[in-house]
């Protein structure tokens, strides 16, 4: 369809929370299309020092079975440019934890010069997927062996 702006959301996806919720129906609101980036488990390790709790095909069939999402996408390498260049987004979306860093002022500069714009949606502070591992790793030490 002429005129259908396409849109990208980027995460790992991990362990699934209505912060990732929330960014993919704000998103959808402001594309015809969203298409969901999903990091593979190698990237994840790359970017985060440590695998994934959930393996990237059940990450993949979670997003996927999300109403806003229109289609995914697996991520192998952290270069967004690189991304957009397969995936062909007219719009980004990321949350605002981002927001005024070095690399996503960077990152805004360069698709601002391609035509595509980047939004920032407030994030979940109270939600994270690095804080329910934090809490699952504090309820397994309590267990113990």
């Amino acid at each position: 369809m002429m005129g259908e702006t396409l849109g990208y959301a980027p995460g790992v996806f991990d362990l699934f929370h209505v912060g990732h919720l929330n960014i993919l129906r704000q998103a959808r609101e402001h594309c015809d299309r969203l298409v969901a980036g999903v990091c593979s488990d190698d990237l994840v390790v790359r970017l985060k020092n440590q695998p994934p709790v959930v393996p990237l095909s059940e990450r993949l069939e979670i997003v996927r079975s999300v109403r806003y999402v229109d289609d995914v996408f697996v991520a192998t390498v952290e270069d967004k440019l690189e991304i957009w260049k397969e995936v062909g987004f007219d719009v980004i979306f990321k949350g605002d934890d981002w927001l005024g860093t070095e690399l996503w002022q960077n990152l805004e500069a360069e698709f601002a010069r391609r035509g595509v714009k980047v939004v920032f949606f407030p994030y979940t502070v109270h939600t994270s997927s690095t804080l329910i591992r934090s809490a699952l790793d504090v309820l397994a030490q309590r267990a113990g062996p």
